[in-house]
């Protein structure tokens, strides 16, 4: 991944440290510790957004809310003890600690609070595997049942609801670890070419139209199982108003999303061993055009990642320096989608066809075309610089909350396509191919790449020395 401009997308609405200067000339309101400016919230105190967050007899948050502040709070306080300070204050305002309860106020305040879980285990579940948050909500409902016979089955549903979707997403993660370690992080270093029984990717699959659905199964079912946590996760610092610890003591919560780096990096190096691995230069350029194909396929599908992932592939340099090779290519469709992936203006190109295929998703009338893969590390580099680009906190000890609207806009377009269901039919043998077929280490494809067409240059012909 060279070659990525460091800079941030100029449609964002950021200067790097903080927002369009425009926005602070309008007045400043107030409401509870809430710091409105033209109508939105930009900032507050911790404390204030909690309180925002809690339901009432007559009041309920904003969806859009609700997401961001789970989303963002974790920057903070950790799950468990935002929930244990929701129910806490919930118990204190309806009075919930009565030996007495006033039944016609709390049949009011139920459904909402009831609602307010449900969207947390919705949209957050892996926050729940931890025994502390079944236990709040569970406490949480315990108090309010006596006043509604309703509200114990409510619970039930919601539980075996979180409990489906807790299991069939380690199940999932289960799945891909199966095979992760054993075969596909073990980078083969063939020191000659393979023995010829390695089976190739034209004998598994010689229609590109199929190995681009196949390869859009992939990214589907991989992206399913990265929760909006993951991407805030991943920059949790101290916070500078607890300099004692970090919010998450223990490991980072990202590992969906480090498997899925994973992904995108195995698949580069596969289409470049693919191509290294032919004997005659004739079938190297045969497999080149195959994967222009499944690369062009993919783009048409809107699977930007794999696009991404096969071009990567084509350009290291173990690949592009086999000249003879390229010289039998039609290369023009090659030009072409490398001039969509192309990074200058800050992937200028790729941003565009991106929005082209978010706005289709939007008017889709079928799953097909619904789909929007993100070409993902440059996902999350513009999150890390919406992250690194402005302050969580301001001077006052406020939180930030115009930087973490922008950051939930990001994440909750990412949601919204994650959801997709894959249209295609899966053609298991093919994918069990992309992920256990063996590939070269770097080495290993320059030695491939030396004894396909020899070195041209001293350097070449050093390194090849060096090699064997």
């Amino acid at each position: 991944q060279e070659g990525m401009p460091q800079t941030l997308s100029s449609t964002s609405m950021f200067t790097p440290c903080g927002f369009s200067p425009h926005l602070h000339t309008s007045k400043e309101d107030e409401q509870g510790g809430l710091i409105f400016q033209d109508g939105n919230l930009t900032s507050a105190s911790l404390d204030a957004l909690i309180q925002h967050l809690i339901p009432t007899t007559d009041y309920y948050p904003e969806k859009a809310y609700i997401f961001t502040f789970l989303l963002s709070s974790r920057l903070f306080i950790e799950p468990h003890e935002l929930l244990s300070r929701v129910c806490h204050k919930c118990i204190e305002q309806q009075r919930l600690d009565d030996p007495v309860l006033d039944k016609a106020r709390i049949r009011k305040f139920g459904p909402k609070i009831l609602q307010l879980l449900t969207e947390w285990t919705e949209t957050f579940p892996y926050d729940f595997q931890e025994e502390r948050m079944i236990g709040h909500l569970k406490d949480m409902i315990h108090r309010i049942a006596p006043c509604d016979e309703a509200y114990w089955k409510k619970m039930n549903q919601l539980l075996q609801t979180l409990n489906q979707k807790l299991a069939s997403l380690s199940h999932g993660q289960e799945g891909i670890v199966k095979i992760s370690p054993a075969v596909s992080d073990k980078l083969v270093a063939f020191k000659s070419k393979p023995p010829s029984i390695q089976r190739e990717i034209l004998s598994v699959c010689s229609d590109p139209y199929t190995l681009a659905q196949q390869l859009t199964h992939v990214e589907l079912e991989r992206l399913s199982h990265i929760g909006p946590e993951e991407f805030v996760q991943a920059f949790v610092h101290k916070d500078p108003l607890d300099g004692t610890k970090t919010c998450f003591s223990e490991q980072k919560k990202t590992s969906n999303l480090e498997a899925y780096v994973k992904w995108f990096n195995r698949l580069c190096y596969l289409v470049a061993t693919e191509i290294c691995m032919p004997a005659k230069k004739k079938q190297r350029a045969q497999v080149i055009e195959f994967f222009i194909d499944v690369a062009r396929e993919c783009f048409n599908i809107g699977n930007f990642n794999s696009l991404m992932a096969i071009i990567s592939g084509m350009n290291m340099s173990p690949v592009s320096r086999l000249k003879k090779t390229w010289s039998k290519v039609k290369t023009a469709k090659f030009f072409i989608l490398e001039h969509q992936m192309d990074p200058t203006g800050n992937f200028y190109n790729y941003r565009t066809a991106l929005r082209g295929a978010a706005h289709r998703s939007l008017t889709a009338h079928s799953n097909r075309e619904k789909i929007v893969i993100p070409f993902f590390s440059l996902l999350i580099k513009d999150i890390y610089f919406l992250n690194e680009g402005c302050a969580n906190r301001l001077p006052n000890g406020h939180v930030n909350f115009e930087k973490f609207l922008e950051l939930a806009k990001q994440v909750g377009e990412f949601i919204t396509w994650k959801q997709v269901e894959c249209p295609f039919e899966q053609d298991p043998n093919i994918i069990h191919y992309l992920h256990t077929a063996p590939i070269f280490t770097e080495d290993g494809l320059y030695l491939a790449s030396y004894e396909s067409e020899s070195p041209e240059n001293q350097t070449e012909k050093d390194r090849w020395k060096s090699l064997r």
